[in-house]
């Protein structure tokens, strides 16, 4: 094999590793003593998504993630955003809709971190 074949066969791998632990650092998630359940999902971002924004227009915006969101239903979560730290608070009738909740606050711009202290409960 010549080197620029293992050159280039070094460098797919190098990107896939590199992918996959990026992967694996955006999912992390911290547990808060605050609440049981509750988790921090940090955001893994770039410096331009660190651009100020007044919390109404981050929460307004998270909102309307939460709602556009296919499989979540946010009629019961509430959205509090203080400096890019946004705190999802209430409840939703599936566990999966916890995750897909806080990663669609994740993605919204200016968001440095999710409280995800949603919890599980049945329609009444």
């Amino acid at each position: 094999m010549n080197v620029n074949g293992v050159s280039s066969k070094i460098g797919v791998i190098l990107a896939i590793v590199i992918t996959i632990s990026s992967a694996i650092h955006a999912n992390a998630q911290t547990g808060v003593n605050s609440r049981p359940g509750a988790t921090v999902q940090r955001a893994a971002y770039s410096t331009s998504r660190l651009q100020n924004r007044p919390d109404s227009a981050v929460t307004r915006d998270v909102r309307s993630a939460l709602w556009r969101t296919p499989g979540v239903d946010a009629s019961g979560i509430r959205v509090r955003a203080r400096l890019g730290v946004v705190t999802l608070a209430g409840w939703v009738p599936e566990r999966r809709q916890i995750g897909l909740a806080g990663n669609a606050a994740r993605s919204v711009r200016g968001v440095r971190s999710v409280s995800n202290q949603l919890i599980l409960r049945n329609r009444r």
